[in-house]
């Protein structure tokens, strides 16, 4: 119920869909409890139906694979324990470089080639678009933020202590006013979301002296290529900005917030500190190098999953339902 998009305001509603919650889960705990070798799969399950259908599975013991667009071109996420936040890539340095180590001597440039296929995402706002460069020139040097879908899963669940869009888009305003003489943060809306963050963008854009621009028609990836450094909640572009070598801020929950790789900032006061220097920023090439090629070459298949990936893939979820059963 926690999770849900929306929650009843009225107690018999919320009663009737704690109701339909149980059935749910009760309906796939009894499934999965008489079919163990079966393998339950859904589309992303963080929320809804799908949650309640993935948490009766977990609890019969069953092997279970979340799937999700990944945020490298041409593949997808299958993952055992849960995508975006949730999913079960190793947090630690040690684990990428303990495989790199495992790989011999080697070139890391491989990943560099998904790159070539990252465009825009095509807009589905008359007010918000893909356009060229021209706003770019001569606008001095500046950050880039690329914002995400206001009701997003990404964002209603993993905005840390920011605690929702508004919170990001006023963090952002105070920050603002510590960037140095001459640099600025460049915005710009989601060209899916649905809901226009028109009035909170110019409130905050006033709150920031001016310093926060606005800019919903030039080309997502033409503005972060022409930026000294990204800053995100949690977006994929944030990830996609390793193609560009551009350094990362990030304010909320994200499976590549390791510092080295970007610069995870856990509060207001280390945000303004990181707008304050912002010519400072940067990240570890070997180390992006070495996250970046596990990513492409172990943990997101292919769109196009052939017999052995997903093989593989069910043998790692097998093997989590496996250890989840031990208490492991």
């Amino acid at each position: 119920m926690a999770r849900a998009k929306k929650v009843p305001r009225l107690a018999v509603l919320r009663w009737l869909k704690g109701l339909m919650i149980r059935w749910q889960y009760n309906g796939s705990r009894r499934y999965f409890s008489r079919h163990p070798d079966h393998v339950a799969v859904c589309w992303n399950g963080l929320t809804g139906s799908r949650r309640a259908f993935m948490a009766g599975a977990r609890d019969a013991g069953a092997a279970r694979l979340f799937a999700e667009l990944a945020p490298l071109p041409g593949r997808i996420t299958l993952d055992p324990r849960g995508v975006n936040a949730e999913n079960s890539l190793p947090r630690e340095r040690g684990f990428y470089e303990d495989w790199a180590m495992a790989q011999g001597q080697r070139d890391w440039q491989g990943w560099r080639d998904l790159g070539r296929g990252m465009v825009a995402r095509p807009s589905r706002r008359a007010d918000v678009g893909q356009g060229g460069g021209e706003a770019l020139d001569g606008s001095g040097p500046f950050l880039f933020c690329p914002l995400q879908v206001p009701d997003d899963s990404q964002v209603r669940l993993f905005s840390g202590w920011c605690g929702d869009m508004p919170g990001f888009i006023a963090a952002l305003a105070k920050a603002t006013g510590a960037l140095p003489e001459g640099w600025h943060l460049r915005v710009k809306e989601h060209p899916s979301a649905r809901q226009s963050l028109g009035p909170a963008l110019s409130r905050a854009a006033t709150d920031a002296g001016g310093r926060m621009v606005v800019d919903n028609t030039t080309d997502t990836f033409a503005q972060l290529a022409a930026s000294q450094a990204v800053v995100t909640l949690n977006s994929s572009v944030g990830l996609q900005a390793f193609f560009h070598d551009k350094p990362v801020i990030v304010v909320g929950q994200a499976f590549f917030a390791i510092p080295g790789l970007v610069h995870p900032v856990p509060s207001q006061d280390a945000l303004n500190a990181a707008f304050t220097r912002p010519e400072a920023l940067g990240f570890d090439a070997d180390f992006r190098d070495r996250f970046m090629s596990y990513l492409a070459e172990v943990y997101y298949p292919s769109d196009r999953l052939d017999p052995g990936e997903l093989a593989r893939k069910l043998a790692e979820a097998r093997q989590v339902a496996s250890l989840g059963a031990s208490g492991a």
